[in-house]
């Protein structure tokens, strides 16, 4: 299992803008680096939530299933620097979502239990990251909601 270890900090920092150097460096022992072939899906809607994913390149598709068996509505296009799955970090809880990589895409995972790691290990480093995911998750209710408010 490869850390990000094998990624340049300028590309850590572009994909975790929100650590400095040392940060960045620390954090590297508790993720792994996984590489997605265009079209793999990433996660599937219904599994458990085991880890979450920085993404580092590539473009991923998040979609939700409708009622119509086969038929997805695109809820959101991830790109480099975004974060994909944050949730599972929180709470374990089964995805919300389908994510499928929609070219050649690479991530740094970061599992349940190595967030819980961190949590024990960098108390401080922990709190700073799960203050981006309540941002990142504020942010996209705060979309959610405009977008709803513009159908009704």
């Amino acid at each position: 299992m490869k850390g990000c270890e094998v990624i340049a900090d300028k590309v850590l920092s572009s994909c975790l803008p929100f650590l400095d150097t040392k940060e960045r460096q620390y954090l590297c022992q508790y993720l792994k680096y996984v590489q997605y072939a265009a079209d793999a899906t990433v996660m599937r809607h219904g599994e458990p939530g085991k880890f979450m994913g920085f993404v580092v390149s590539g473009k991923l598709a998040v979609k939700k299933e409708t009622e119509f068996v086969g038929k997805f509505v695109l809820v959101a296009l991830l790109q480099a620097g975004a974060m994909v799955g944050e949730i599972a970090v929180v709470s374990g809880s089964p995805r919300t979502a389908t994510v499928v990589a929609l070219e050649e895409s690479e991530l740094l995972l970061l599992s349940h239990d190595k967030a819980q790691q961190l949590l024990q290990d960098n108390p401080a480093l922990g709190v700073k990251l799960l203050e981006k995911i309540i941002l990142v998750v504020g942010s996209r209710l705060q979309r959610a909601s405009e977008r709803l408010a513009q159908l009704l």
